[in-house]
């Protein structure tokens, strides 16, 4: 991932990251019959000032993905508890998928989490994002059973979590 940097998105790329976002979820099919979620992914600046997000930018300076990171109590919590980082709405764009972008903005979450000592990270996923599932069980991460849940009716969220 050399060609690649991690780093927090400057204010003028935040409409570029809330696109490449929802160009994820659709492209996979995750916001078929979901009214209003497409916003709420567009939406970087808000993310921006309530929790901490992170882009994956290539040398051009083009997002290819962006991943939101989560305190405990915070308004974008879902799941976590004290001592433990959450991260939600991990997406790269159709165009870079299979160059290690998911990868690397996952694992920045989990140097996020070592470098604030915070031993857990915590996440939920659509039970239909296989893709994902494979890539957080190759770094470690283990189902949490126990923490998933439906946020409505038709949506069905799995936890995962991992010591850092």
């Amino acid at each position: 991932m050399g060609d690649v940097e991690i780093r927090p998105p400057r204010p003028e790329e935040y409409a570029a990251a809330g696109e490449v976002t929802v160009q994820a979820y659709e492209a996979d099919g995750h916001l078929a019959g979901d009214v209003g979620y497409d916003a709420k992914l567009r939406d970087v600046a808000s993310r921006a000032e309530l929790a901490e997000v992170l882009v994956a930018v290539d040398a051009t300076g083009e997002v290819l993905g962006t991943v939101t990171v989560v305190r405990p109590g915070s308004p974008y919590a879902e799941i976590s508890r004290p001592g433990e980082l959450e991260f939600r709405m991990l997406a790269v764009a159709p165009s870079a998928r299979g160059r290690g972008v998911g990868e690397a903005l996952t694992r920045a979450v989990l140097g996020r989490a070592r470098a604030l000592g915070i031993p857990k990270v915590v996440l939920s996923s659509l039970d239909r994002m296989q893709t994902a599932h494979r890539l957080y069980e190759r770094l470690g991460f283990a189902r949490l059973a126990e923490r998933d849940w439906r946020p409505f009716p038709h949506i069905s969220l799995i936890a995962y979590q991992i010591d850092v």
